[in-house]
Formats: structure tokens, sequence, C-alpha cells
């Protein structure tokens, strides 16, 4: 086995995402570098121990490498280059989204934020999650069009899916912005799409239990998990 390829650059910022569950994840925002063949400018730092662990400061020169050859991650600090005087990186104490002060249960790597009614990310998340092919399968629906959905008020959970209309969402339009390198996203419901959608929901309703279950997205039930619940139960009404 190979030893993966290793490129030291600079520590420029750090974002904190906020996942479905509510975990937070801390991302490096790194000085553009070559690795394995691609342009590297993010790289997971994946918890609070793990910056802790390597005494990270801000504007430090760390080492990146790819876990897997896929994904890029921070593995160490160039700790003879680091600026005289420079702070410690600190973890977050609120929701970088919602403001809700952050919790951490015993014998557990990340931090999460309990607003999962109100923080927008777990909210777009599980809708996200709840019609994904492995759960409901709505393939006429995807992340772009349950973003539209959630920011014109429509939806907030997965129970608002099925109330959904024609009148509601016909001609709905959003532009967003690019991101660097990246073009702007145009998002619209045309007649054909509004009616794929609504075909879509209809059939989900036929989805077997388990893969209900599954696309609840309850933590710790994943798809085995809810394939035994569902075997066990036998219904929704047990």
């Amino acid at each position: 086995k190979f030893k993966a390829e290793r490129v030291a650059t600079r520590l420029l910022s750090i974002d904190y995402q906020v996942g479905r569950t509510g975990a937070v994840t801390p991302v490096a925002n790194l000085q553009p570098v070559q690795l394995a063949g691609t342009t590297v400018k993010r790289a997971s730092l994946h918890n609070a121990d793990i910056i802790k662990k390597l005494d990270l400061h801000e504007g430090d020169h760390v080492f990146v490498e790819k876990g897997g050859e896929i994904i890029p991650k921070v593995i160490a600090v160039d700790l003879e280059q680091r600026t005289a005087g420079s702070n410690e990186v600190v973890f977050i104490t609120h929701c970088p989204e919602c403001g809700t002060l952050l919790e951490r249960q015993e014998n557990e790597a990340a931090f999460y934020c309990p607003n999962e009614y109100g923080c927008p990310p777990q909210i777009k998340g599980k809708l996200e999650h709840f019609i994904s092919r492995k759960a409901m399968n709505i393939d006429s629906l995807g992340e772009g069009k349950i973003e539209l959905l959630y920011d014109k008020g429509l939806i907030s959970n997965v129970a608002d899916l099925y109330d959904l209309g024609y009148d509601q969402m016909i001609g709905l339009e959003k532009i967003y912005e690019a991101e660097e390198g990246q073009k702007e996203r145009k998002i619209g419901f045309r007649e054909k799409t509004v009616s794929n959608i609504l075909q879509g929901i209809e059939q989900s309703k036929s989805t077997p239990f388990d893969r209900v279950l599954y696309a609840l997205g309850i933590r710790f039930a994943g798809e085995t998990v809810a394939k035994k619940l569902a075997w066990h139960f036998g219904n929704i009404d047990m």
C-alpha cells in the first residue's frame, strides 16, 4: 500500500457546517494547493477533539492528505512556521446557523445543535434525506427544489410535502448566486416539473414501512436498524 501524498498549505479560516442530525463539523478553508491531481481549497477537521489534538492556531501552516484518496483532511501542523503570538483555534459554542447553544453528549466526539425544529440546515437536511432514493425515493424533487420550497415557506417538515399543491408550486423560481469557480444556479417549477413532483409524492405513499422508518431520519436508525424494527413491529401503529 502506497503512503498517501501529503502537501503543506496555509489555514485561512474555519467554517462550521451543520448536518441534518445537528452535528457541527469544522471545515478548514485553505490556501489552494495541488494534491493528488486536484486543487484543494477545503479540508475536514472532523471535530473539536481533533482541533485540540492538532493544537491548531489561526494562520497555521498545515499538512493535508486525502483520506482514502478522496476526502482531504488536515493531519498535522507545521510548528516551525507558526507565527509567534497567534491565537489558538477554539471550537464555537453556538450554532453558526441559528445561534442555539451547542450540546455535547458524554462519550461523543461531536457537538450538536439541539434546535432540530428551527435550525434551517437541519430541517433541509431531513427533507433531503426523506426524499432520497433509499428512503421515499421522490426523485422529481432534489436538493435545489427542497431548498427553494423551504425558502418560500411552503415546507418546514416532511408532512408539509403531502400538502403541496399545483398552484403553490407552479412558476416558483430562484437564482442562487455562483460560488467561486462555479456557475449560478437557477431553480424553477414549470408545468411538467410540478406534475412529476406531485406524481412522485403520490407514489411515495405506497413505500414499504422499513423505508418510511429510515426516511424519518431518526438518529441511530439507519437502513439495517429500520428493517429490523419494521420486521419486529410489523407496522407503524404498533
